[in-house]
């Protein structure tokens, strides 16, 4: 049997237990399988609190990154001091705004009716000299927005570029592994779900801080990423542009079972009718060749899911243009540029030669990154800012 095909069994039979109601040994087989996907490490030794039930970790955290679990409260406030670490089971460290950014990095909370989430700004130390863009940036499993910030260094850019940029936060109580549920059913539309919380608390930031309404964008990796596909293609009045890193096209999966099937083999066509864009928006995709997370191909098809639409004008087509660059921070990539009539580039996708499940070009202050290669945060942030109507 092949390997996909014994973990998607174990999978199936791990929903078939948890349907007869053992949630104990549904949760061991599907420990297994990740264990024998690479996805978890080997099994505890025995004596070794072997029988409590371990989070299941999609995206483990390279050991020389470190993982934020800071606090973040329910009102705006300024970011208290990194260095502490938060009680819980697992080590962690507090990952450091970083110290070029020298704006407010200030958190709060959102609540409507699908339920409640917490947030960081960044807002640039300038005096605003006209409405700011705004950026979206929806963190992977495991991180939660100092993490991610710390990873990606996108607030330094947004103080060079005069961004304010916005990271929801995912608690543990909607997923155990603080990832998005880009694989639910119910998160993949408009009004509704986590795609309805996070427009909303982006529509809040944009009255609250006098944003552009037409320079508002979204990015994110690995369940951020696919979550940032969904939003971009349900709100695509609300978001001008769309980063994908490491992620997923919208509307291939409909459960756990099939995100994960999905995250292992790309399947053909448009998926079910939430992967069915209804215009085109503008994405720009990073993905590692060496991906084992998250199959290198879904890159690609984010790219052609969001290209596939009818033409934005009548009468107008896409050029395709492809480069390889030999080298670019160590490590190789071919880009793909798919240019308008007027010679904007208006979707690209960076394949990453030789790189994992990792934000590329990113710091090691924060968890999931590359350090190596193209700076993906620089490489979308100018992007984000050429799309103009």
């Amino acid at each position: 049997m092949k390997p996909f095909d014994d973990f998607l069994g174990r999978m199936m039979e791990s929903a078939r237990l948890a349907q007869a109601n053992k949630p104990g040994e549904s949760t061991k087989v599907i420990q297994a399988a990740l264990r024998a996907a690479g996805l978890l490490p080997a099994a505890a030794p025995d004596g070794a609190d072997g029988d409590q039930p371990e989070p299941i970790d999609l995206n483990p955290v390279p050991e020389w990154a470190a993982a934020a679990r800071a606090g973040a409260g329910t009102t705006a406030k300024s970011s208290p001091r990194p260095g502490r670490t938060a009680p819980g089971r697992q080590r962690s460290h507090t990952a450091a705004p970083d110290p070029r950014a020298p704006g407010e990095f200030v958190q709060g909370s959102f609540t409507a009716a699908a339920g409640t989430r917490r947030y960081k700004l960044y807002v640039p130390s300038a005096p605003a000299t006209g409405p700011r863009p705004l950026i979206v940036m929806l963190h992977g499993c495991t991180q939660n927005p100092d993490d991610f910030a710390a990873g990606t260094a996108m607030n330094a850019l947004a103080e060079q570029h005069g961004c304010l940029v916005l990271y929801p936060e995912q608690p543990r109580g909607a997923n155990a592994t603080l990832c998005w549920n880009w694989f639910e059913v119910p998160h993949q539309g408009r009004d509704g779900g986590e795609p309805a919380l996070i427009a909303g608390m982006t529509r809040e930031i944009i009255e609250r801080q006098q944003a552009d309404p037409a320079r508002v964008f979204v990015a994110g990796l690995s369940a951020g990423g696919a979550m940032a596909a969904i939003m971009g293609a349900a709100y695509p009045d609300l978001y001008a542009a769309v980063g994908v890193h490491s992620g997923l096209p919208v509307g291939k999966a409909r459960d756990m079972i099939t995100g994960l099937a999905a995250m292992k083999k790309v399947r053909p066509g448009n998926g079910s009718k939430t992967g069915q864009l209804r215009q085109r928006v503008p994405v720009i995709v990073f993905h590692g060749d060496r991906d084992d997370v998250v199959h290198p191909g879904n890159g690609e098809a984010v790219l052609e899911q969001f290209v596939r639409p009818a033409p934005a004008s009548p009468g107008e087509s896409l050029r395709r243009v492809q480069e390889a660059i030999a080298d670019a921070g160590g490590r190789r990539y071919t880009r793909t540029v798919m240019l308008d009539g007027t010679g904007r580039s208006v979707a690209e996708h960076w394949q990453l030669h030789g790189a994992g499940h990792a934000w590329s070009g990113g710091s090691r202050a924060g968890s999931h990154t590359d350090p190596a290669g193209p700076n993906a945060s620089a490489e979308m942030l100018r992007f984000f800012l050429a799309q103009k109507d």
